[in-house]
């Protein structure tokens, strides 16, 4: 498998979902949930099926094209400018989100988008996304056990 890199193309297209749905939060000001939701099952899924073709493309593009497709209206959450600290990539909260997306799959059997909104949808989303907080950097196993348990451990 020439140039696929360490990861398998789906894991990579999660990554590229999960980071696209965060840079998309952080331009529009909304919170994950609220993208995820405005985005909806159907462009989710389209995103992860063809992440290998949106990611040659610059993502800037590639979010303002589902930001009017999906008719995402400008937020007031900005968890950016509230951050104190050095502020975590869109790419490195995609890889978080992705990681914790693919073990709530596999626990409970489920599709990867159906994981995904699931995910974005609950109490664990607010946790990543407060950059004034260690959760985002705690260990992925962490961080599940804290969503299955649906309280911070």
């Amino acid at each position: 498998m020439v140039g696929q890199g360490r990861e398998s193309q789906k894991d990579n297209n999660l990554f590229f979902t999960c980071g696209l749905i965060e840079y998309i939060a952080r331009k529009t000001k909304n919170t994950r949930s609220d993208v995820v939701n405005k985005l909806g099952k159907d462009r989710i899924s389209k995103i992860y099926e063809l992440a290998d073709v949106y990611h040659c493309d610059n993502i800037d593009t590639v979010s303002e094209d589902f930001i009017e497709d999906a008719n995402i209206a400008p937020g007031e959450f900005d968890n950016i400018a509230a951050c104190g600290y050095s502020v975590p990539s869109h790419w490195d909260i995609g890889k978080v989100y992705k990681r914790l997306i693919k073990m709530v799959a596999e626990d409970e059997k489920k599709e990867i988008v159906d994981a995904l909104i699931e995910v974005y949808n609950s109490f664990m989303s607010s946790k990543i996304d407060d950059y004034n907080s260690s959760v985002y950097y705690e260990n992925p196993n962490y961080i599940f056990e804290c969503y299955k348990e649906k309280k911070m451990l």
